[in-house]
Formats: C-alpha cells, structure tokens, sequence
C-alpha cells in the first residue's frame, strides 16, 4: 500500500504509550501500528506550507519568499522574547500576532536529554513536551502573553539549558531528575513582573514512548540527497521515526517535503 502526501509534524494523543499519527490531505497513517514492519519513504516533490507551490523548502515548512514574508514564521516563533502585540505594535500581520501571543502562555520544565527551560502556548500543553521527546516535564509559570513567557525564557536559560541534545534524546540516554525542586531552584531568576504567575501546586508530568529498540549511534536521515530509504520502524519519539538499522527520520525538520510511504 502506497499514502502520497505533504509531511506536517505528527499528530499525538497523551496516552501510554503515546499515539502518533501521520496526517496527508486524504488520508491518516496509525504510526503506532507500523512498529515492527518495513516501510519505506521516497522524495516525491515539495509543497510549501503557505502558498502551497512546489518550490524547495527554506526552513520550517516554507519557500523561502513564504520564510520572509508570511506571519506564521515571524522572528517572534523561535523568540518570544520579540513578541510586540501586547503593545499593539505590528511584526508582519497584527491580528494574526495578537491571536496567537495574545493568549496564555506557560513557561516549562522538560527533560528530554537534560533538563531545559522552553515556552509555549497553554493549548499546546502536552503536545509540546510530546514533540521534544522529553520523558518528564512540569510547568513553571502561566502567564497572559507570549513576550511575558519569552523574557522569562530569557532570564532562566542563563541557569538552566534551552535546548534538546537530539542524539542524547533518541539514545534515551537520560536521568529521571526532581523537576519541583529545580522549579524551586530557578524561582529567584524570573523577572519581576512575572513572579505573580509563578506555579507552586502541580507535579510533574510523565510521558512514555512508543519504543522498541533505541539507536546507538543515531544517523539522521536526509531525504534531499538519499532520496528514498527502507527500514523497520522500531520506535517513535520526539517527532522522529526510529529504524532497526540507526537511521533515523526527524518528520519537524522535513514538513513541505511530498513523500510516498510504501507499507
């Protein structure tokens, strides 16, 4: 059997395991249920996540004009930090950026190959501990905007890691930790104008994946330039697809690309 489409990151349920599903425009793939069989993904074109041409990918799902120009890859999504709709001011599409930053946000704790601060937004608690592949995680502050989580993002990376070593992370090479007592530990750092929404009460988060056979020595993928590629599925994490043979396949950092998926 043969599924054509544009890849978008995988869709999950917080079950145990968790649940990952492929999504194309006519059809959905249980990922679940593959573990353990051969598949195999060939290069079949692009499509831009905005304007939907078949033009390569520049970054995040986009061509490089949709890069520049569109809202939804505005310099403020990798640095919330940057976020200026509290204040009425235009980035690229004001009303697009008071929707999205305008809107509660949580600071996190997460560890994934260590533990690392992050930010999102509140709806996408627990789907973003999900795709980081982190195997415990706790929320450290809620606030009403996303440039409020953003400069407390900023003053906590200064004590604590604000990225995800993805070979450590695959390898499941990690140690379980006291996340409420780091949380504790970082308090005196958040800035003051957001000490008001520092959380106390809640614990710990523990997520467990679909994994059979975790690789040694990860080797990632690059359907670019192999163009295809067959392997057994042994394991998903994070936003990757793990292979019997190490090969692993980051499905995040490839949205835009047209696959076939032969099963």
């Amino acid at each position: 059997m043969v599924y054509t489409g544009v890849l978008t990151k995988m869709q999950t349920e917080f079950l145990e395991p968790i649940q990952y599903y492929l999504i194309f425009e006519n059809d959905f793939i249980h990922m679940n249920q593959l573990l353990n069989k051969f598949i195999t993904i060939k290069l079949a074109g692009h499509e831009c996540l905005s304007c939907k041409l078949d033009r390569p990918i520049y970054r995040q799902g986009f061509c490089k004009s949709c890069f520049f120009d569109k809202p939804l890859a505005g310099d403020w999504i990798m640095r919330p930090e940057l976020s200026t709709a509290h204040l009425d001011k235009e980035d690229r599409d004001l009303a697009y950026e008071k929707k999205v930053q305008l809107q509660p946000h949580i600071v996190y704790l997460a560890n994934s190959s260590n533990v690392k601060v992050g930010v999102t937004r509140k709806s996408q608690v627990p789907t973003r501990w999900i795709d980081q592949g982190a195997h415990e995680a706790i929320e450290i502050v809620e606030v009403p905007n996303r440039y409020l989580a953003g400069i407390t993002e900023v003053a906590l990376k200064e004590h604590v890691a604000d990225k995800t070593n993805w070979r450590k992370m695959l390898k499941n090479e990690i140690e379980d930790v006291n996340l409420t007592e780091w949380r504790t530990t970082l308090k005196p750092f958040i800035p003051k104008e957001v000490e008001a929404y520092f959380i106390e009460s809640n614990s710990e988060t523990h997520l467990k994946f679909p994994v059979h056979q975790y690789p040694e020595k990860p080797n990632s993928l690059n359907l670019k330039k192999q163009l295809d590629y067959s392997g057994k599925l042994v394991g998903l994490k994070g936003q990757y697809l793990i292979f019997e043979d190490n090969t692993v396949f980051n499905i995040r950092a490839n949205e835009g690309l047209v696959v076939e998926l032969s099963l």
